[in-house]
């Protein structure tokens, strides 16, 4: 019974990071009616959370092992949209997505090269486009404005809930007897807690604790945001392509138009050194207009004289060698809690991630989604070769 709350107190956590998932653990947890202090270094929701593209699927993690994760995370974004006015607040709506192929033509201008008679392919997508195909519809595909989201679940728990936010950098955990005691801030700061909650994202290998058990690295991806001129014509169609550019490899960019009439395109996606504050992070200008590239041949409607560029930006997914998040209490550290290794599925698996910690550090275990999978116990006894 030690992990769990005892009746009439109020336990304190101190949640260390402030992207998604970090304030979904920190919602759910005052929520909850824990005492919750938030740790951030920079910003909140200032790096894959708040360029991320926000995207959400109920069923595209069938079969693996985040399967019944996405599945409960896509259905809590649902309530929490209902509950915070996710439409109006953060730009939630469902929306049918479409795989495309786009293949490079040697005219500059992709106005009318769409193949006649795909009507399936949205009017707005008239560069050249083919082979049309349903892979998500209204109920199994939806999309948030990432940081509108993080900002907005952060208000609600601290104007409802009580939760503290700390601009400071983690500098170290104290832990005594084999339990968590305190946090140190870089200056000194020290934050009392029974409980911490260690959610760094790609920063996770910066933090000694944690690297020395598992290994998370930052796949650096790139992003542009576009403004239109007509931001009507472009009906709510998530387009998942194939790209065959003139004498290169096929990609495999995302569109993803938004409430706001905005048009958020990414790919580009490499393993690179994440750097330790994530203002410093920019776009390789290559990657950048290959972007730029692809919008125009999706659309003249994306083309740079039909369409603003509203932001040129990349951000770092926090990736596992075993593709598998790490969600738990760490081995030998009681009151020790990582969640962590999310990749391209983080804003999706939010929700879900921090409602089942809160539980687990709560409760003393999830009831929301089974954790076992997702366990760092699973490193113990592996060899922790440096990269």
């Amino acid at each position: 019974m030690d992990d769990q709350q005892q009746p009439g107190t109020t336990k304190r956590v101190v949640v260390c990071g402030g992207g998604v998932i970090g304030v979904c653990t920190a919602y759910f947890l005052a929520k909850k009616g824990a005492a919750v202090t938030i740790v951030e270094k920079s910003s909140i929701a200032c790096a894959a959370s708040g360029k991320a593209g926000g995207f959400l699927a109920l069923d595209w993690c069938d079969g693996g092992p985040v399967e019944s994760l996405a599945r409960a995370s896509f259905n809590l974004h649902r309530l929490l949209s209902e509950e915070l006015n996710g439409p109006e607040s953060y730009g939630y709506r469902p929306l049918t997505t479409l795989g495309i192929t786009i293949t490079e033509s040697r005219s500059s201008s992709p106005s009318g090269s769409k193949l006649s008679g795909d009507s399936t392919i949205p009017s707005w997508v008239d560069g050249p486009a083919r082979g049309p195909r349903t892979i998500g519809s209204t109920q199994t595909t939806a999309q948030v404005h990432p940081q509108l989201f993080t900002r907005t679940l952060l208000n609600t728990a601290v104007e409802k809930h009580g939760v503290e936010v700390v601009i400071g950098k983690l500098e170290q955990m104290r832990v005594e007897e084999g339990r968590v005691g305190s946090v140190v801030l870089e200056g000194g700061r020290v934050i009392e807690s029974d409980s911490v909650v260690l959610v760094l994202g790609p920063w996770t290998g910066k933090f000694e604790m944690l690297a020395s058990m598992f290994r998370v690295y930052g796949l650096k991806a790139h992003s542009i945001i576009l403004e239109p001129k007509e931001p009507g014509a472009i009906t709510p169609h998530a387009l998942s392509l194939s790209y065959y550019p003139q004498g290169g490899k096929v990609m495999d960019p995302e569109v993803y138009p938004r409430p706001t009439g905005e048009v958020y395109l990414c790919g580009m996606s490499a393993e690179a050194e994440v750097p330790d504050d994530p203002e410093q992070i920019v776009g390789n200008p290559e990657s950048i207009e290959m972007l730029k590239r692809v919008a125009r041949n999706v659309s003249s409607h994306l083309d740079e004289g039909e369409a603003q560029v509203k932001a040129e930006q990349a951000c770092f997914l926090p990736c596992t060698d075993d593709g598998v998040p790490v969600i738990g209490e760490l081995p030998g550290v009681k009151g020790c809690y990582v969640a962590t290794g999310h990749s391209c599925w983080g804003i999706l698996n939010g929700p879900a991630t921090g409602a089942a910690v809160a539980e687990l550090v709560l409760d003393g275990r999830a009831s929301i989604v089974d954790l076992s999978r997702f366990s760092p116990a699973r490193f113990v006894g592996r060899r922790r070769v440096k990269v």
